[in-house]
Order: C-alpha cells, then structure tokens, then sequence
C-alpha cells in the first residue's frame, strides 16, 4: 500500500497517466483520461482532483522545457496569455458557483461537432506562421486565453485543445509554438490548482509524486513527437480528444458517471 492506495491502483495510475502525458503534450485534453483514472483506482473525487494536479503540473514541466528548447515559443505573446488565463480562470470559478454548468455543456454539444468539422474541412494547424498584424494576434491570444481561462475555472476539461485550436486558427501561431505557448499556461494554471489542493490537504503526495515520473516522460515523448511530426500527429489527436469530451458531456447530462 501506497498512501493507503494499493500496488495494483498505483499501477493503474501510472499507465493511464503516461498514455493521458503523451497525448496532452501533442493536443491538451490529458485530464479526460487522467481523472477518470484516479477515480477508478479508488481515490475519493477531491483527492483524484487534488493528486491529478501534483502529477499534471509535475509533468507538464517536461514538455514546457523540451519546447522552450527548441525554441518553440512567443514569450512575448506567452506572458500576457499566462496572466489573462489566469484572471479568466479566477472569474471562471466564480461563475460557476452562481450558474450550473449544464447550460454550457448544452452549447458544447452544439459546438463541438462544428469545431470537429472546421478541423476536418480547413487548414486549421500550420507548420509555418500565417501572415496577420502584430497588434491583431496578440489581441486575439490575450482575449482567447481569457475566455478559455474563464471556461477552465467554470468547467475544465478541452482548455489546453481549445486554446491550441484558436492559437493556430485565429492567431495564424505555427502549430509547434501554439502548443509551446500552450503548455506554459497550462503549467501556470496547474500550478495554481496545485497549490490550492495542498493547503485544502486533498492530495495523496506520495501516490502524486510517484504518477509524476510517468507523465513527465509520457509529456516529453508526445512533446518529441510533436515537434517532429507536427500536423501529420496533431490533427487526429485534437478529434480523438473532441470526441471523448462530447462523450464525457452527454453521459454527464444523462446521469451517467464518466468512467464509472
């Protein structure tokens, strides 16, 4: 036993976090996976959210790092992004105690399968930059990384995938910087939650420290492999990640735990 948590739960843990690392290093959406896993490995859902973000932000420095090497990010559109996702994400959390978030999931139904089409139909993810004026991208990274940031504190789940998507589409980023500017606000932001879940006490520190070996080589090899293969990688990884959240947020509409 591990923190009260059994050998095999921990096994369990550690493969599903892995495979969740290599696929939010490449296309966000790592905690659709690493929750549930948590979860079906027996920990109560505060401490699964509290033990998730040890593991993610711990991680998620792996792919940060291999990004910042190669040079795969805007830092002068990455700091203000950082900060606004984080002011979002404060009023995000506030929201939510004021409006139930079934209303966003009915738009998200509504959304999702667009996106997943616009995807499918354009050009969405470039490995080289687009042409669009200074000012007018960096308008556009600050005020997605707002609302993206409000979405993460009122709701969570797609915020890396959906900021990468607006980073590329809209922004006309490169679709390696976009995903290096992402994984910095990610990391922001996780930290944040992390701190958080360490002073509420609701994270199994050893449980934690050990699932974060996995995803920080789980975050460096999917960072690896999107750096080399870019587009060729990302493109079904951000519909695989689409599709598993519209699944997570009708079972979640129809009373049906995700992951039971």
């Amino acid at each position: 036993m591990i923190a009260g948590v059994s050998i095999w739960a921990v096994l369990l843990i550690c493969a599903g976090v892995f495979v969740a690392s290599v696929i939010d290093a490449i296309g966000g959406g790592g905690g659709l996976i690493t929750v549930p896993v948590y979860l079906m490995a027996g920990l109560p859902a505060h401490f699964a959210l509290g033990t998730n973000k040890l593991s993610s932000c711990l991680g998620t420095t792996a792919s940060t790092a291999r990004y910042l090497r190669k040079g795969y990010v805007n830092l002068r559109l990455a700091i203000p992004s950082i900060a606004a996702a984080l002011f979002g994400a404060h009023f995000g959390t506030r929201l939510q105690l004021l409006v139930s978030d079934k209303y966003l999931s009915y738009a998200l139904i509504a959304v999702l399968p667009l996106v997943a089409f616009v995807i499918l139909r354009k050009k969405t993810f470039s490995e080289t930059p687009g042409e669009i004026d200074a000012w007018k991208q960096w308008v556009i990274v600050l005020f997605a990384s707002l609302v993206i940031g409000m979405y993460d504190g009122f709701y969570g789940p797609g915020t890396g995938t959906f900021l990468l998507i607006i980073f590329c589409r809209l922004a006309k980023i490169d679709v390696r910087t976009a995903s290096g500017n992402v994984k910095l606000v990610n990391f922001s932001s996780n930290l944040g939650a992390l701190i958080t879940s360490l002073l509420a006490k609701t994270v199994l520190v050893p449980v934690g420290l050990i699932a974060a070996v996995f995803a920080f080589a789980g975050q460096y090899v999917g960072a690896g492999m999107m750096i080399k293969n870019g587009t060729k990688i990302v493109t079904p990884v951000i519909l695989t990640v689409l599709c598993l959240l519209l699944i997570k947020i009708i079972l979640e509409l129809l009373g049906v735990p995700w992951f039971a």
